[in-house]
């Protein structure tokens, strides 16, 4: 990776949230990787005059778990096809009760809760440490902050994400311990969020809260879900709109150099 202005920014949708284009022909890439096939086609289109690169995250159709994903091979498959960012769009639980459903938020750290995903792309023959200490690109925040109080859609920021495995929900007892320390909780953040680190490619995650989590005495109802997600996708679909065309500059960020000092 290199420090050039961006020309092309990935989009990694998750429920809810579909094609981003405007007006206009469209381009299906169906992309092989070493890892195997990516969650299904990616297309190609464009945004306030950016080349965007739009992938569901699980599938059309909604079809792969987010335990089953092929992080690895999406990942890749972006970058293959020029992504020099990726912005990521995911449904979250709160443990907070200032984060209310309906509430977008911008996490700058998470915890990994996951169990048995592939979360590095050096199994083997390289050692690579690559440093995570502050894992979300501060460029692409900082410009989600801007394009949000804008919008009239502000972001909560400074924010934790505990990443769990899937595809079930919390325990209460699971959710109290995760109040400890994180604020929203999902199963999609890891491993996107650390192959993208390992590329050099800058990354954020733009979360949106569709229930409180089981330590507020009520379970969570999927059609309760579903019904916030539906409410929220002209609000992200908007919001991606304004913030894609103000990510196509030259970087201010060192996510290209991730790999600099990571080598054993």
């Amino acid at each position: 990776m290199n420090d050039a202005a961006r020309t092309t920014i990935a989009v990694i949708g998750g429920s809810g949230v579909t094609g981003i284009f405007e007006k206009g022909a469209t381009v299906r890439h169906r992309v092989g990787t070493p890892w195997g096939p990516p969650s299904g086609p990616i297309e190609e289109g464009t945004v306030g005059g950016v080349r965007v690169l739009f992938l569901p995250r699980h599938g059309p159709g909604h079809t792969i778990p987010p335990h089953m994903v092929n992080y690895r091979a999406n990942v890749d498959a972006l970058i293959d096809l020029g992504a020099q960012a990726i912005v990521t769009v995911s449904s979250v639980g709160s443990l907070r009760e200032d984060l209310s459903p309906g509430t977008f938020v911008l996490p700058d750290q998470f915890v990994d809760f996951t169990k048995r995903r592939p979360t590095t792309f050096y199994d083997g023959g390289r050692v690579m440490h690559v440093s995570l200490a502050d894992p979300f690109c501060p460029d692409l925040l900082s410009a989600a902050k801007a394009t949000g109080a804008q919008l009239g859609i502000p972001f909560a920021e400074k924010r934790t994400y505990v990443c769990v495995e899937g595809p079930r929900f919390s325990t209460r007892a699971e959710s109290k311990f995760f109040r400890g320390f994180a604020d929203i909780i999902g199963m999609t953040l890891v491993p996107e969020v650390t192959l993208a680190r390992e590329r050099g490619i800058c990354y954020a995650c733009l979360a949106m809260v569709t229930d409180f989590d089981v330590w507020a005495d009520r379970p969570v109802e999927l059609a309760e879900m579903l019904k916030v997600m539906a409410n929220n996708v002209e609000r992200m679909q908007k919001l991606l709109s304004s913030l894609i065309p103000a990510l196509a500059h030259r970087p201010t960020c060192q996510c290209a150099h991730a790999l600099d000092s990571a080598g054993v």
